[in-house]
């Protein structure tokens, strides 16, 4: 385990748990790399011992960009209190902001507008533009349509001209992306990605959890729902602050493998299931990076799984080696190690160490089913599958109960009658409240972490 430390900037640590003994003829290598950042001074993480004088001041953070996007659309006005509540928790998130922060307010229907401060530039947050952001907020009202791509392409431009560390957007939304096709959505996302991270937010029943999961997804923020609008305003606020604390933009999670080996998948399976596999970029000969977005004092998990070529009894070779990079500044120079560790394959004739799986991939492989199976049973439930949907819920609920995710399960057991929890025996309730079934489906992704 390796660490990287500055004086203004978190230090990273990556550790590996895995079981390295494959039987004779194994070759798929787990590995679970816990990767944690601290010291940061913004989140209240564990601070140096002793803070040399050029440190940053605690509180003050990075230079930071955000911008706002509040949907607008008619329907925000049913009922009228659902924009009164999107216009103060707008106003609570930008009351969050620390001073210095760039940031930008964004009015989304099917076009987006730049209601503050105008003319495609970002104010910078004190007391007086604060203060002008919520009187901007005041003029808005409901009218238009929905197209959440134009929103974020308009955010992309502010944000892009913008010369800070970290660069973040919040997205709210009340209903189905209906005024841009599918492809133009997809295309938005592939626009944005990498250049800004964001928070998706969905208020009320009318939206679709797809549409806005896949936007958090593919700009690596977190999704949630806030079905009843009086819960915005402490919602905005929590994730603006987290926002706040992140000190360390654009970290990658690069993968080095030997010859001979392949990469069956990567994917970060705490705080949240998120698969990265397919977002690799290469980073020269045998090696790729898989994004990991901004960090300030927190920590994550990732499940790397590699196939190794087969080899004989007493054997040894490097499987992969895991490290984390901070890319090279614009103005030149060299990419930056910030951490790194090891993943091993031993061949072994011993059948005892060969067959046991270690407690941390096991863990997290039911974790990243468990999200697997709550998407395929509320699939079956709309399309009208009784069997196929009470058997993939009863899977979840069974998961849920044996890794002690009390939250999951509390959510299941909204749309399932749980008759034996450890056997995964429940029965489908009749009557399902929308925004029950919408918060399952929503945070169906959110994880436990193993207990050490």
């Amino acid at each position: 385990m390796a660490n990287f430390s500055k004086s203004n900037a978190p230090r990273f640590s990556v550790e590996v748990y895995q079981n390295a003994y494959l039987p004779e003829g194994g070759r798929e290598v787990n590995a679970i790399v816990t990767v944690t950042s601290t010291g940061g001074g913004t989140t209240g993480g564990v601070p140096p011992v002793a803070a040399p004088a050029d440190a940053r001041v605690p509180g003050r953070g990075p230079d930071a960009a955000v911008v706002l996007m509040v949907d607008c659309s008619g329907s925000m006005d049913y009922p009228p209190t659902k924009m009164r509540n999107a216009r103060d928790a707008t106003a609570a998130a930008i009351e969050t902001l620390r001073d210095g922060t760039r940031f930008a307010v964004v009015a989304g229907t099917h076009v987006a507008k730049d209601v503050y401060p105008g003319n495609g530039r970002l104010a910078t947050a004190d007391a007086q533009t604060k203060a002008q952001a919520k009187e901007a907020l005041r003029r808005l009202g409901a009218g238009g349509g929905t197209a959440i791509g134009t929103w974020l392409r308009l955010a992309d431009r502010l944000l892009g001209a913008a010369d800070v560390d970290i660069r973040h957007g919040i997205l709210l939304t009340d209903g189905r992306n209906e005024h841009e096709s599918p492809e133009d959505l997809r295309a938005a996302l592939d626009a944005c990605a990498g250049r800004f991270t964001c928070d998706t937010r969905g208020v009320g029943t009318d939206w679709e959890v797809k549409e806005v999961t896949a936007v958090a997804s593919a700009l690596l923020g977190t999704a949630d729902i806030v079905a009843d609008p009086a819960g915005l305003a402490a919602d905005f606020t929590r994730m603006m602050e987290n926002a706040m604390g992140k000190e360390v933009a654009d970290v990658a999670l690069r993968l080095w493998t030997p010859v001979g080996v392949e990469i069956v998948f990567v994917k970060q399976v705490a705080p949240t299931v998120a698969e990265l596999t397919g977002r690799r970029t290469e980073a020269g000969p045998r090696a790729g990076d898989y994004p990991t977005g901004s960090w300030g004092d927190e920590s994550r998990d990732y499940h790397v799984c590699v196939r190794v070529p087969e080899a004989g009894i007493g054997q040894e070779m490097l499987a992969a080696r895991v490290s984390l990079i901070l890319p090279a500044p614009t103005g030149g120079g060299a990419p930056q190690t910030l951490s790194q560790g090891l993943v091993r394959a031993v061949w072994t004739d011993d059948m005892a160490a060969s067959t046991s799986i270690d407690p941390q991939v096991a863990h997290y492989t039911g974790q990243a089913e468990l999200a697997q199976v709550i998407q395929q049973g509320l699939d079956a439930r709309k399309s009208g599958d009784i069997d196929g949907a009470t058997a993939k819920l009863g899977r979840a609920v069974q998961l849920a109960s044996a890794s002690g995710n009390a939250d999951t399960a509390k959510l299941l057991s909204k749309v399932v009658d749980v008759v034996d929890a450890a056997t995964g025996t429940v029965r489908l309730k009749a009557r399902v409240a929308e925004a029950d079934e919408m918060t399952l489906e929503t945070r169906s992704t959110k994880t436990v972490r193993v207990k050490k």
